[in-house]
């Protein structure tokens, strides 16, 4: 937990995945680091895998990023109390990791893993793959495709609630631009509303048209607008020039799309194209769209894991399991495999907070979601 590994700290990173080389490889797994092109600008991705001929194959997802990155304020692993730890990822999401790992070492040490075959799967950069998904993810998606079920072990939502499906993550760009004048003008014919009141316009009729449909979501992130604005798409910074006695002549917004299914998510993008063109006098106004992580849609063989882990809960005494709300988790890189392989998710450490200076993870139901891992896996390895 104490080696930053923020998204964009590629020494970080490599540090973290340097970690898990040493002790998978103590376990009886090889071990690879895939690099990345340079234009992909991400650090790389771990795997640990090996091979047999018996029983089914399976992919686990962790990632070795978090959300924190070295400039921001840095707090050490340390108790909270008995059963509350705080850490940077603490749940999200380098405890499952660690319950990954621990999960397959105690199998190892049980000699149930021989002539199996596993693949553990660590990307660096599941927070923000940028803008080259299909390269940096390439290789995840073609060793998927080589297994029968896939375990993801992001959070556990609670300790009776498992994962079905997830929705996918895209991003849009809004650039509004005006007749820069004195504000005096404002809404004359000669001069129109500016950038600013188009931009305001826009992202309103966004709520009022879109808001309150069923799993779909849409957020703007950043906004700038004045005379003159400049971004910077690699880092999110951005400035904006202006006066108040003068009418915009730009403005920019960023924000994400969130959706369940591909049909969802371009309904909602012809939606949006629509209001985007009905421009206030005087302005104009254009919209970008960006595909980022899909969406896992809850297929009967997702439902089916779930069923097996709850009867392994049950005959444990940990209580029911059931799926979660299929719109209640935001994307991850299980989606991207969603659609060749049965799926669940949520296997990993319970917690709050995260992607926060408070993040936690419960260490006193963290026992008991290793020990049903174990027993889940083995049952699955069958």
């Amino acid at each position: 937990m104490n080696i930053n590994s923020g998204t964009l700290n590629f020494k970080g990173i490599r540090s973290v995945s340097k970690v898990f080389e040493r002790e998978f490889s103590k376990i009886g797994f090889t071990t690879e680091w895939i690099t990345l092109p340079d234009s992909v600008k991400r650090a790389g991705h771990f795997v640990a895998h090996r091979k047999g001929k018996k029983g089914k194959k399976l992919f686990f997802i962790g990632h070795l990023d978090t959300v924190f990155e070295e400039d921001m304020p840095f707090k050490p692993f340390h108790y909270i109390d008995e059963n509350t730890a705080k850490g940077q990822g603490v749940n999200d999401m380098k405890g499952g990791n660690v319950m990954i790992f621990a999960t397959l070492k105690a199998l190892h040490e049980l000699n149930l893993l021989e002539d199996r075959t596993i693949t553990v799967y660590f990307p660096g950069d599941e927070e923000n793959a940028g803008k080259y998904a299909s390269v940096s993810r390439e290789d995840f998606i073609k060793r998927a495709k080589q297994h029968d079920y896939a375990l993801g072990y992001e959070t556990a939502q609670s300790f009776s609630i498992a994962t079905v499906a997830r929705r996918g993550a895209s991003g849009w760009s809004l650039k509004t631009e005006g007749k820069q004048a004195h504000s005096s003008g404002v809404f004359r014919e000669s001069v129109g509303y500016g950038a600013i009141y188009e931009a305001a316009r826009i992202l309103n009729e966004f709520r009022l048209e879109l808001a309150g449909e069923k799993y779909l979501t849409f957020n703007p992130g950043q906004l700038l607008g004045g005379s003159d604005v400049d971004y910077n798409e690699a880092n999110g910074q951005g400035t904006a020039l202006g006066k108040t006695n003068i009418v915009s002549r730009e403005a920019y917004v960023t924000g994400d799309l969130r959706f369940l299914g591909e049909e969802q998510k371009e309904k909602a993008r012809v939606k949006m194209i629509e209001i985007v063109t009905k421009n206030l006098p005087g302005t104009s106004a254009s919209i970008t769209f960006t595909d980022g992580i899909p969406s896992m849609a809850p297929k009967d063989g997702n439902y089916e894991l779930v069923s097996k882990l709850n009867k392994v809960s049950l005959d444990m005494g940990l209580g029911e399991v059931k799926a979660g709300d299929p719109g209640s988790r935001g994307a991850g890189d299980i989606s991207y495999v969603g659609e060749f392989l049965n799926c669940i998710d949520g296997l990993g450490a319970s917690g709050t907070g995260a992607h926060s200076p408070d993040e936690t993870i419960n260490m006193k139901e963290y026992p008991n979601l290793l020990r049903r891992s174990v027993v889940f896996i083995y049952r699955l390895l069958e």
